[in-house]
């Protein structure tokens, strides 16, 4: 399912950078020219960098609210029936979005169509109410602690791995054929997933279907599955939840922020990449994902999950820092080393909550996790948009340095968590995990 809905993601940004009024043509990058056109031509390509960052914060602004909800309400449903419909509804607001990518390419249709279209695809999910689902399929199918952490990462990783893929050969692919073709295919990539996820795709919660619930009961169980999650068991208990919570949400803002970015950052000058040196980049990127799963199979060998989150937050705030210096193709490509850890926080972190709670409640908490970061990294792209459509013309690399700062805020809660890391929390994870791993299934 994950090539299909990431493979469109890099034709996306492209599409719309090079679609503004004030789009500049496919491989031209002047190198000598007067010193009056030359400044001319930066005036203008300076005004696209800032078109586009302000039209995918409104894209994001526009998608944000319904998908939040959407994702609270499917992900915490399947505690309840089942987490085949958290895969299902997203690809259809998926497979509409890429539709709607196509229509406008093809009628050559306004491009603020898109907007709509991003609002209307949201009310089906989204990429985080695949996630949560996801995550809550894994745990259910995982039986220890350790087990939890290494799938989450296997998933993460192959969610790398398939976003290398698909922008390496969408940059091939676009350089050869425009934009049509490849929205098409990426629709016909959808089509097959959605098929999958309808006919072939197992449940792990068994079901009585002879069940039959009113729409306000389910809604009730469904505000009490979420509101015993925090009120229930003890304060401890309820405090480490919410820590975890929030140090993911912050880690998620900051990560996501810097990453929504890169592509106008590399398409700015003065590194002015064209499509195939973008897919290189995104591809380069996906060896962050292989090193990050190795780094937690290894580390979680020796370190505790703690050290193995604080390790990687550090790769995001060097990473971010270095990326605001980057000035020459080499340098950005080098910037993938100091990140090549960046993504084991995530995977532990929620290996962490899912310890916390029981199997029937893995729906509940990753719906507060997929809400909590679909709030975070939406609000991201809005704000690092803004921010760096204001700040490009003097300093493009300032969002990044922004970027590596903000990263204290994780790292400061990851502490305040470690100072808690005594042997009575240690004793709370471990029972509670234990607790998990003998829940019944739901009938």
């Amino acid at each position: 399912n994950s090539y299909g809905f990431i493979f469109p993601c890099p034709f996306f940004f492209q599409f719309g950078h090079r679609s503004l009024p004030f789009r500049t043509p496919t491989q031209y990058y002047p190198t000598v020219l007067y010193a009056h056109v030359f400044h001319l031509f930066c005036s203008i390509f300076q005004e696209v960098q800032k078109a586009a960052s302000l039209f995918f914060m409104y894209s994001d602004l526009s998608s944000m609210i319904p998908s939040l909800i959407v994702t609270l309400l499917l992900v915490a449903y399947s505690d309840q029936r089942g987490r085949k419909i958290t895969n299902i509804l997203p690809l259809i607001g998926s497979l509409v979005y890429t539709l709607s990518f196509l229509a406008v390419s093809f009628f050559e249709l306004n491009l603020y169509l898109l907007i709509a279209a991003s609002f209307v695809s949201a009310l089906f999910g989204g990429i985080g109410t695949m996630l949560g689902g996801c995550f809550s399929y894994v745990a259910d199918l995982c039986e220890d602690s350790k087990q939890k952490t290494l799938r989450m990462a296997v998933v993460d990783m192959m969610i790398g791995l398939l976003a290398g893929v698909a922008s390496i050969s969408t940059g091939y692919f676009l350089h050869a054929v425009g934009f049509n073709w490849p929205f098409f295919t990426s629709a016909i990539f959808q089509v097959v997933n959605l098929l999958y996820a309808i006919f072939i795709l197992e449940e792990t919660r068994v079901i009585d279907r002879s069940e039959t619930v009113a729409c306000c009961q389910a809604m009730q169980k469904l505000v009490c599955g979420i509101y015993n999650l925090f009120a229930g068991g003890s304060s401890q208990r309820k405090w480490i939840l919410v820590l975890l919570i929030v140090t993911f949400s912050s880690l998620s803002f900051v990560n996501t922020g810097g990453l929504s970015m890169i592509t106008l950052y590399e398409l700015n000058e003065p590194l002015c990449w064209s499509e195939i040196l973008l897919g290189y980049g995104a591809a380069a990127s996906t060896s962050i994902f292989i090193t990050s799963f190795v780094g937690v199979y290894l580390f979680s060998l020796c370190l505790s999950n703690t050290a193995i989150a604080f390790i990687g937050m550090l790769s995001v705030a060097i990473s971010m820092f270095m990326t605001a210096f980057a000035k020459t193709t080499l340098i950005m490509f080098l910037v993938r080393i100091p990140a090549m850890f960046a993504i084991m926080p995530f995977p532990v972190l929620r290996s962490m909550m899912s310890k916390v709670i029981s199997k029937s409640e893995q729906g509940a908490l990753f719906a507060c996790v997929a809400f909590t970061e679909n709030l975070s990294t939406n609000g991201s792209s809005a704000v690092f948009s803004r921010i760096y459509a204001a700040t490009v013309a003097w300093c493009p690399g300032f969002i990044f340095m922004l970027g590596a700062g903000l990263c204290i805020i994780p790292i400061s809660l990851l502490g305040c968590f470690h100072s808690l890391d005594s042997n009575d929390t240690q004793a709370l994870l471990s029972e509670d995990g234990t607790e998990a791993s003998h829940d019944p299934p739901e009938a």
